[in-house]
């Protein structure tokens, strides 16, 4: 072991106590060891799982999901009534999306929001009405704009001048009456990575305030098109309340503009609350940001002298996050000589090709072993993937006991949300089983890959 002074280890991170436990903000409640020291989600042991379906593994607690869904829609809810209005809540399926995440969050209530022509598809196959999905999507081709409206999808929220005319066109060819929102950027910079914060005017989303009148005066002189409100979403993982006040604040000034041409119900603030992916992680309490959120909406209407509008919320990441864990297996370890002191690399059968948030925006996890309790002092260890990348890193800085070995298996926590989504085939690795856990029993809900079918998609086989 080395002194703190000369450890390589960012200042955020100190030494654990006890390099096996499991800190309870960034795994499922479920989350145990059990007598032997095994880990357990959803009741199941995680050897089990291996055995079972192999490794790497994306595990998703049900009832966690569940949860998380549930107690944000009562938190919304509960906030708007008290200032005498009513909040929706969607479920962004851009954080994770299959049918059977959208039958989940149906059951808890809410609502969901997609974002291409494919997740719009997933939705409906997963029993979603369509009159309770929201379509985002900066760049709709004209064909995922007319199954839109074909199937009666409840709000387009209108992104581009190109996507006015696009509906304009369409509504007036088939006689149908569509609902829509314009997006817009408050120009509030969410405390996140450039990459995440999603407000700024310097980005491909949505319309700089000062021209959303004349976007939205447009979309009043088409027979067909029924504006109902503003959207605006300031970024991704966010702590706190205040971007979200001042953002409404910026967007309230814009409403009440243009309710001199025509009633406007609805208000649309995003989503982006943030979650803890490691022990420092300070998320707000999700009562805490409906509150805050909602007075600020309330209290910004009463200045103005305006009615207060439905309000509508788009949580994805603080749904499904902290629900997901993946298991790998470890392969080989490296100790790697840094001046004075010592990082030990531990390379697993994953890497970025299930989880590509570390090398996309440098984000961070935590990791634990899982098949046993370690016995060894904690040790500094960068868990690395099997990719041929120097940055194909799963957990940048994390202390493990130090007898960690090949063939032990490594848990991943905080993994539901951008890690499926994002996988990919790189180096030709197969994406992994996503597998529910519920009440000690398993599912697989998403097929992982095998290199057949890798090689059934290269068109130079014979078949």
């Amino acid at each position: 072991m080395h002194s703190a002074d000369s450890s390589p280890a960012p200042g955020w991170l100190s030494v654990p106590d006890d390099a096996n436990d499991l800190v309870e903000a960034v795994w499922p409640q479920s989350a145990e060891r059990d007598a032997t020291g095994e880990l357990r989600i959803g009741g199941v042991g995680v050897a089990e799982l291996a055995r079972t379906y192999g490794t790497p593994l994306q595990v998703i607690d049900e009832t966690e999901v569940r949860r998380r869904a549930s107690v944000l829609r009562a938190a919304f809810e509960r906030a708007a009534t008290a200032h005498g209005t009513s909040a929706r809540v969607y479920y962004a399926g851009k954080a994770l999306l299959n049918t059977s995440i959208v039958r989940w969050v149906l059951d808890e209530g809410l609502n969901v929001d997609v974002c291409t022509g494919g997740e719009l598809e997933v939705a409906l196959a997963g029993g979603a009405d369509a009159g309770r999905l929201g379509f985002h999507g900066n760049n709709k081709s004209v064909a995922e704009l007319e199954r839109a409206v074909e199937v009666g999808v409840g709000t387009i929220v209108i992104d581009s001048v190109i996507e006015i005319e696009r509906l304009a066109a369409i509504v007036s060819r088939t006689g149908a009456s569509q609902r829509v929102m314009l997006r817009v950027n408050s120009g509030v910079h969410a405390e996140t990575h450039d990459f995440l914060a999603t407000a700024h005017e310097d980005q491909k989303f949505g319309f700089a305030l000062d021209h959303a009148a004349a976007a939205v005066a447009r979309i009043r002189e088409v027979d067909g098109l029924v504006f109902t409100g503003l959207h605006c979403h300031i970024g991704s993982q966010i702590f706190g309340v205040a971007g979200f006040r001042e953002s409404a604040s910026r967007v309230l000034d814009l409403h009440q503009q243009l309710l001199e041409g025509g009633e406007i119900p609805q208000l649309n603030l995003g989503g982006g609350f943030g979650i803890a992916y490691t022990r420092v992680d300070d998320p707000t309490p999700i009562g805490d940001l409906a509150e805050g959120i909602v007075s600020a909406v309330a209290e910004g209407c009463a200045a103005r002298g305006i009615a207060l509008p439905d309000l509508s919320f788009e949580p994805g990441r603080a749904i499904v996050g902290n629900a997901g864990v993946t298991l790998y297996e470890i392969g080989t370890t490296k100790d790697v000589t840094l001046d004075s002191a010592v990082r030990r690399y531990v390379s697993v059968d994953g890497g970025m090709s299930d989880n590509a948030r570390p090398a996309l925006y440098g984000a961070q996890y935590s990791a634990r072993l899982a098949s046993r309790t370690g016995t060894g002092e904690p040790v500094l260890v960068r868990i690395v993937g099997k990719h041929c990348e120097s940055g194909d890193i799963v957990v940048d800085h994390e202390y493990l006991p130090e007898d960690l070995t090949p063939g032990d298996l490594l848990a991943v926590p905080a993994t539901g949300a951008y890690c499926a989504p994002l996988s990919s085939n790189y180096n030709h690795v197969p994406r992994p089983p996503i597998v529910a856990v519920a009440d000690g029993v398993s599912r697989v809900i998403v097929r992982g890959e095998s290199i057949a079918d890798l090689l059934a998609r290269d068109a130079g086989i014979p078949q």
